[in-house]
């Protein structure tokens, strides 16, 4: 098994790829499954709280977060008998996943606030935190505002530093979440041209079973 929880395109065995329905719907052990449920918390505060409830802005970015989570989920409980599903799901949660990118950006562009850099340290340090709720994402996030401006004393100016702070960490997750999506997406699309799907496997099973009599 590799650091990212991955033996295969949806995390099970290779010894499995010869079974007519093999092992799957391991989706909560995947990575990328555990990273896009934590932005779906944290975009859900975010939106709470920086974006007007009434927008269509807060329910399509809530909506693109949920998407990310639940196409993943539903991409691995498919794969035992489609693996081209699994690839089509795992495809819309990438595609959710930058949806969702792009609405940060604008964001910050929008706001008038900064976007940090590929070699900002608070994007290692944030990576290496491995937050794994959206309480640890909400007080690194207070960590590095009150370094940054500890003199910082009007509510607006707070206020402005943590939603700067808040959206770039989202931007990071994100980044992180959509790394691990292409590499799954590039083993579920090698598991389907190297094994093929159920009605390959079916086929493969039917023929085994007619040269044994």
């Amino acid at each position: 098994m590799d650091r990212n929880g991955l033996n295969g395109p949806h995390g099970r065995r290779r010894s499995d790829s010869d079974a007519l329905i093999p092992k799957h719907a391991g989706y909560r052990s995947l990575k990328s499954f555990q990273i896009a449920q934590l932005i779906y918390d944290v975009t859900v505060r975010f939106c709470d709280r920086y974006i007007d409830k009434k927008s269509r802005t807060h329910d399509q970015m809530v909506q693109a977060a949920r998407s990310g989570v639940q196409n993943i989920a539903e991409g691995s409980v498919a794969s035992g008998t489609s693996k081209k599903m699994e690839l089509k799901l795992t495809n819309v949660a990438k595609a959710s996943l930058e949806e969702l990118n792009l609405d940060y950006e604008d964001f910050l562009r929008q706001a008038g606030l900064g976007m940090w850099g590929p070699e900002d340290p608070r994007r290692k340090d944030l990576i290496e935190r491995r937050c794994k709720s959206a309480d640890e994402v909400a007080e690194w996030v207070r960590g590095i505002c009150g370094k940054s401006d500890p003199s910082a004393s009007s509510t607006s100016s707070v206020k402005s530093s943590h939603a700067e702070a808040s959206a770039n960490a989202l931007l990071v997750l994100i980044g992180v979440a959509k790394a691990l999506l292409a590499r799954q997406i590039a083993a579920q699309a090698s598991a389907f041209e190297n094994e093929g799907g159920f009605t390959e496997r079916l086929y493969r099973r039917r023929r085994k079973n007619r040269e044994s009599k």
